[in-house]
């Protein structure tokens, strides 16, 4: 067995244990996610609670249409079903074929392995486990394996840890102990970013550890969006008021009938019968309008059309929703769990502070130049730098082209003698140059301070200052890194390592690098916080990286202890109890594996928080998917933007805090819709019900309340639905997931506006019922457009329900809802001067119509002499 493996050590596989191999363990790909057929994401839109009500009243119209052959409203009730979930459907479609376009990933990448004793290059997808690959500087490492030989090598970790540089090696005296994966052990998807290596595999494609993690991301989440709960239950409160009352309704108005009826003839034959037939018919056809118009079937088109319009308004601010209700669920989030490098950082090391010899600026120049292995990259336009190498180096690299050097032409015109590349053990890089600038020989060295301190002349007092800086750097989370020079007289040695040793060396200075925070994170972070979310830092990096980060971004406080910050493996060891007891209070976990963000999402929903979990590699994806919104960014990795909800495709942390305001702003929407909807209905019911009491006639017929419902609902929808976002809602606390999407302000508008309306139409029904019945006809039309211009003026109160705010404050918002307004106020018109008997109106002339609209105009100025009231109220007590 020890002869077979050191043979394939050096040999590779043979072509026919590649074929076994391949049998045995299957390809290098991973399986990528099923993804629903058109009709099953179509279908999906029926699960809405209120289309499924609507469903139901779409029936009884359907009956009542086929027995008065009138089928406008059943198809105006269809209509707006297949609109609501069309529009859906749509714009799901649509969002997962730019995601589908965004994702193409390349699987014939070339690698390099070793078989049949021969080096040669195959795509990524046909390596097979035991196979021998050889691994280079800026290379992605195509499958899992263990190090045979690792020279000088540094791993790009972040795809899966969060670590920029992981050193690896063979050597067991040199592991790192506290490193999420085992030192001579490569992953899948991560990069070499210095020095190189061979590896033999151990697992390809789903077996991989990114593989692992991409089955979690694929797995189906059974969380319930907090708008879905919320219109659930909703759905049920209208479903028992309207049947009560339609059941109501058509006892009272039947009974009545029928003693009258019988009470005037006797049953002596077959058409007594088929006469109380017609009563029974005729007033159980009126209860299913009435149930027809307590269900808002504009709320489902309400809620869609605002996800609708805010996925397309975010989309223009590069945010790509994938899930529309994830729009909403963003407004009623309360917990924030963000990864560290690529969200809160620039994923790019820069020199965060210099203390450098000034006078020796050629030399620091020449030595950043010649003595590296890294290079820039041609930076695109609008597009951040970057390099290729090690992300140290490169950060050095920038810092000089910041100086307006060219490190380039310094790197061409010196002439490398000899080079010492960096290695983990020696913590220095070393050349030998034959510089033009210095006209001598010069050997440059850089690495770790206090190893280049130790070759140089320095007095106690300068080390004394410098480790001082040092420490201060390091307890910033920040890697430092020393300079030094030589002069190297003729007809001595080349050997760099031993010209190094010698000592004797010229102190330069000292680089801070660090990886630093983006700009706009802190702000967008106190804005979270003060809209109450809380926010926790979760990475695979160190401790004290992970804290530091947490401190420049406004998270760490001074009073915060070991109780708000844990480990991966500290947090995998509490039981479920212990760790139930702690999730809420923890700001940041380090040194995370996946399946820690995971378990810690699924806790915190335990505990009642809705989670928004942010990252861009593939250890996030199994939080992204069981989160109730994931937040990848457009630079992740495929399988972290499959697994989200909405893809961040400017990776700014600063959208979140956006993104929250428009889910808060859409829920507002919404919930003014159902205010004003609902105020209608109690009305359109309640006057129907009073009217069996007050009048021989029905106030409202079938049809004047199926139009009433069909303007209202719909043109309503439109308009409430268009309302821009305000900041105003990122003062507020998150809602509650369980509490009823009516509140109390909502119950108390609804009743008290619904009274006062009914108080004015009962009093005009009385009046009416006075009056010579030629006249009745004439009177019921005014009720009629009296009714529907109650309304009118109250959309526009309901567009600023929740605020204090004049309807006139916001010019976009007054016109969006005036020309909304002009749409119903003409219909209206139209109706009553042409509808005759099928509406039972009689036209009305221009008096008559000035009188009514600027009688009814007083509800929206009793609604901004209120709300001004309050504004009044608010500045004195802030004074």
């Amino acid at each position: 067995m020890a002869h077979t493996k050191q043979e394939t050590t050096f040999t590779g596989l043979t072509n026919k244990e590649v074929l076994e191999s391949r049998e045995k363990f299957g390809m290098n790909l991973l399986t990528p996610p099923k993804r629903p057929s058109m009709w099953k994401l179509y279908l999906e839109k029926f699960r809405d609670p209120v289309i499924r009500i609507l469903l139901v009243a779409a029936f009884f119209s359907l009956v009542i249409a086929i027995i008065e052959d009138e089928y406008a409203e059943t198809i105006g009730i269809f209509f707006a079903i297949f609109l609501a979930t069309g529009i859906g459907f749509y714009f799901e479609y649509d969002a997962n074929k730019k995601f589908d376009l965004l994702n193409a990933v390349g699987e014939e990448t070339p690698v390099t392995v070793m078989r049949n004793g021969k080096i040669q290059e195959i795509p990524r997808k046909d390596i097979v486990v035991g196979d021998i690959v050889i691994l280079n500087t800026g290379e992605e490492v195509p499958a899992d394996g263990i190090l045979l030989e690792a020279i000088s090598m540094q791993i790009n970790e972040s795809n899966l840890t969060g670590e920029l540089m992981v050193n690896k090696t063979v050597n067991e005296e040199l592991f790192d102990d506290e490193a999420t994966y085992p030192s001579n052990t490569v992953m899948r998807g991560t990069t070499v970013v210095d020095g190189h290596g061979m590896m033999r595999v151990e697992h390809v494609g789903d077996a991989t550890e990114i593989g692992k993690v991409a089955r979690q991301a694929t797995e189906q989440s059974q969380e319930q969006t907090p708008l879905n709960i919320q219109l659930t239950k909703l759905a049920d409160f209208i479903g028992k008021i309207g049947f009560t009352i339609a059941t109501l309704t058509f006892i009272i108005f039947t009974a009545k009938d029928l003693y009258g009826y019988l009470s005037m003839n006797e049953i002596t034959g077959w058409q007594q019968w088929v006469h109380i037939a017609r009563i029974v018919l005729k007033y159980f056809m009126m209860a299913v309008t009435l149930i027809v118009v307590a269900v808002p079937e504009g709320l489902p088109m309400s809620v869609t059309l605002s996800l609708a319009l805010n996925m397309r308004r975010m989309l223009k601010t590069n945010n790509l929703v994938r899930k529309m209700h994830a729009c909403e669920t963003m407004g009623a989030i309360t917990v924030i769990c963000t990864d560290k490098t690529g969200t809160l950082t620039q994923n790019l090391m820069q020199v965060h502070e210099a203390k450098l010899d000034t006078s020796k600026a050629d030399l620091i120049a020449e030595g950043i130049s010649a003595n590296s292995t890294a290079f820039l990259e041609e930076a695109e336009a609008g597009k951040k730098p970057s390099g290729v190498g090690n992300p140290t180096e490169i950060a050095l690299l920038l810092w000089l082209n910041e100086q307006g050097k060219n490190y380039m032409e310094l790197r061409e015109r010196a002439t490398v003698v000899n080079q010492l590349t960096f290695s983990t053990e020696r913590k220095y890089m070393a050349t030998l140059v034959d510089s033009p600038i210095q006209q001598k020989r010069v050997l440059y060295i850089k690495g770790a301070p206090e190893i280049i301190m130790g070759k140089c002349n320095l007095s106690p007092d300068a080390i004394a200052q410098y480790n001082a800086d040092l420490l201060a750097y390091q307890n910033k989370a920040m890697r430092t890194l020393g300079l030094a020079y030589k002069y190297i007289p003729e007809g001595v040695g080349e050997d760099c390592s031993e010209l190094v040793n010698e000592g004797g060396m010229t102190f330069l200075g000292i680089f801070a690098i660090s990886d630093p925070i983006r700009p706009d994170v802190p702000e967008a972070v106190g804005k979270c916080q003060s809209a109450g979310i809380g926010v926790k830092i979760v990475t695979g990096d160190t401790p004290g990286t992970a804290t530091e980060i947490a401190r420049q971004i406004g998270l760490w406080k001074p009073e915060d202890s070991e109780r708000n910050r844990i480990t991966g493996v500290e947090f995998a060891a509490l039981s479920d109890e212990e760790a139930l007891d702690r999730v809420l209070d923890l700001k940041v976990m380090s040194r995370a594996r996946p399946m820690d963000k995971q378990r810690l999402v699924q806790l915190l929903q335990q505990k009642g928080a809705v989670v928004a979990v942010t990252g861009d590699g593939t250890n996030d994806a199994p939080a992204l998917n069981h989160a109730q919104v994931g937040l990848s960014m457009g630079t992740g990795t495929s399988v972290a933007k499959e697994a989200s909800d909405i893809t961040l495709l400017d990776d700014s942390f600063h959208s979140i805090a956006t993104a929250v305001m428009w889910g808060r702003s859409l829920y507002k929407n919404i919930q003014r819709f159902i205010v004003f909807q609902l105020t209608i209905n109690v009305v359109a019911l309640a006057s129907v019900l009073l009217g069996a009491f007050l009048g021989t006639e029905l106030p409202l017929t079938v049809t004047q309340m199926l139009w009433v419902n069909l303007i209202m609902d719909t043109f309503a929808a439109m308009a409430l639905a268009s309302i821009p976002p305000s900041p105003d809602v990122m003062n507020e606390k998150p809602r509650k997931t369980n509490d009823f999407i009516i509140t109390k302000a909502m119950r108390n508008n609804i009743l008290g506006v619904g009274l006062a309306f009914l108080v004015i139409l009962m009093s005009l029904i009385v009046g009416i019922r006075q009056l010579p019945a030629s006249q009745t006809e004439w009177a019921l039309t005014c009720f009629f457009t009296i009714f529907v211009m109650l309304q009118f003026w109250n959309l526009f109160n309901a567009s600023v329900f929740g605020t204090n705010h004049s309807v006139f404050k916001d010019s976009r918002h007054a016109l969006g809802m005036l020309s909304v307004a002009v749409i119903i106020l003409i219909g209206q018109i139209f109706i009553v001067e042409f509808g005759g008997k099928v509406f039972r109106t009689v036209p009305l002339n221009l008096t008559e119509w000035i009188i009514i609209i600027t009688a009814t105009s007083l509800v929206l100025v009793a609604g901004e002499i209120y709300r001004l009231i309050k504004r009044l109220q608010t500045k004195k007590s802030i004074r």
